[in-house]
């Protein structure tokens, strides 16, 4: 049923409407979602159930060459004569033997401990103990390698059930000529997806596990393998960073978190509504020059940001040119603190960022406001609209529309927006507890955190948390843009 005072709300009052009635029913959201991971948790232990039954059956129905290929790997395909499978397999088998009695059983063994020999010096002679980090590394490895056998087994036993069945129908298997074949046709796909699936899991899964992992460890400058070893230690690095008290990280993460936020909030919709502003004043009749200005703009892109953001970094030094001319002008008596003071430091750093932002979004609005029908216009001009009328009922209502998905990306984007403030102030002015900096974002801190004092225990719970923070934006965000909530509604 259609609500009426819905419908006459305006579009600020539709947004704070839908917002309150997202909060509204969010306690019922995440029950329902904790319910659906029940169930999929559920779900997930049952299709093991169905699946070590089925290989029970297989086991009981199969005949010997099925039976053996439990044991071996592709000796059943190999005896059903389709040798290039049964080679795969068996080859897949051999590689995962060899990597488990060389390496693997050691690693793995060592998991719960991440190693008990120290290293030591013997008179002039270092005698190597454990490695912490190539145990845990390489234990992640192995359980990743430990899940990929196992499915390929299961596999393997799944294709020999299946080629009995074939032959008791008295029909044929493919021949590896065919398998081949298929592999450029019909399973082209898999084929395709092979190589960059292997390269998401080894350069992207991989890693954010071991960052995960990390994270429960007290892995930083005073454990620092080979040296030294570092342990377990449970969720101690969370409750440090979530410390309360003045000069703790836990107050640091605090303000860092909010100026995150901020910076995020004015980087994006500044940018927006400005870039909006200067394609709408470009593309207005009667303004000559057009393409002139967006070069101009567009000149802005075209220069590397590491060139560009050092130089201004230099002009709102102390002794910069601004200073320099403001105070040989005579209009200032000393030199304005522009990163040495945290609020200027952070005003200047968004003033900055509106120069840099500015010619992206004008190019991306020049593009839409063009798609807009201009009969709507000329409807408005007819009715006695004025332009801020039009700007608000017509031109803004399809910005946010099409734009939406971007502007959600945007805020994502320059919360995670390094080079920015690495460029301008380098996170300074410093002052706050864990070397951070006044103007330092989560990104730039977990960055110090790295490279300056090799704590790698908190930098892994930073990280961890800037993921829950985009999480969260993301999940409330992306349920109230209306064009991905309601797009029929759009007109």
């Amino acid at each position: 049923m259609v609500d009426l005072n819905y419908l006459k709300m305006s579009k600020p009052q539709k947004f704070l409407y839908n917002l309150g009635q997202f909060f509204k029913r969010l306690p019922g959201k995440i029950g329902g979602g904790l319910w659906k991971l029940v169930l999929a948790i559920a779900g997930f232990f049952r299709k093991i159930g169905l699946a070590v039954a089925d290989l029970v059956v297989t086991f009981k129905n199969g005949d010997w060459k099925t039976r053996l290929s439990y044991l071996v790997m592709g000796s059943g395909s190999m005896a059903r004569g389709q040798w290039g499978r049964g080679i795969l397999f068996f080859l897949f088998q051999t590689v995962f033997n060899l990597y488990m009695v060389n390496f693997g059983i050691a690693y793995l063994s060592k998991l719960g401990t991440l190693g008990t020999v120290a290293t030591e010096k013997v008179g002039r002679k270092t005698v190597y103990g454990d490695n912490s980090f190539l145990i845990l590394l390489y234990g992640v490895l192995t359980l990743f390698f430990v899940l990929a056998f196992i499915y390929t087994w299961y596999v393997n036993i799944k294709q020999n059930r299946i080629s009995q069945e074939i032959l008791k129908s008295g029909h044929k298997l493919k021949t590896t000529k065919e398998d081949l074949h298929s592999l450029a046709d019909s399973q082209f796909h898999k084929t395709l997806l092979a190589l960059p699936t292997l390269g998401v899991f080894v350069f992207t899964i991989l890693p954010i596990f071991f960052m995960i992992l990390v994270a429960f460890t007290n892995f930083d400058y005073n454990h620092q393998p080979p040296a030294k070893l570092f342990t377990w230690v449970g969720f101690e690095n969370f409750r440090t960073l979530l410390s309360s008290g003045s000069a703790s990280y836990g107050d640091t993460f605090r303000q860092v978190l909010l100026w995150t936020l901020i910076w995020a909030f004015f980087a994006t919709f500044l940018n927006y509504f400005l870039g909006m502003f200067v394609a709408i004043v470009i593309n207005k009749k009667g303004i000559k020059f057009k393409k002139v200005w967006r070069t101009i703009l567009v000149m802005t892109i075209a220069i590397p940001q590491f060139v560009s953001l050092l130089y201004v970094s230099k002009m709102f030094a102390t002794d910069g040119l601004i200073n320099t001319y403001l105070m040989k002008w005579h209009w200032i008596s000393q030199p304005i603190p522009f990163w040495t003071d945290p609020g200027w430091a952070k005003f200047t750093i968004i003033l900055i960022n509106i120069w840099i932002g500015i010619p992206y979004l004008m190019l991306i609005a020049t593009g839409i406001l063009m798609n807009i029908p201009a009969d709507l216009y000329e409807s408005a001009r007819i009715d006695g609209a004025n332009a801020m009328q039009m700007y608000g009922k017509i031109t803004l209502p399809y910005m946010l529309f099409v734009t939406g998905p971007y502007l959600l990306t945007s805020f994502t984007g320059n919360i995670n927006n390094f080079n920015v403030i690495f460029l301008l102030s380098g996170g300074k002015p410093m002052g706050l507890a864990g070397n951070a900096g006044n103007t330092d974002l989560l990104i730039t801190w977990l960055y110090r955190m790295t490279v300056s004092d090799t704590n790698y225990k908190i930098a892994a719970v930073i990280g961890i948390m800037v993921f829950v923070v985009l999480a969260v934006i993301n999940l409330v965000v992306y349920n109230l843009i209306p064009s991905v909530k309601n797009e029929e509604d759009f007109q």
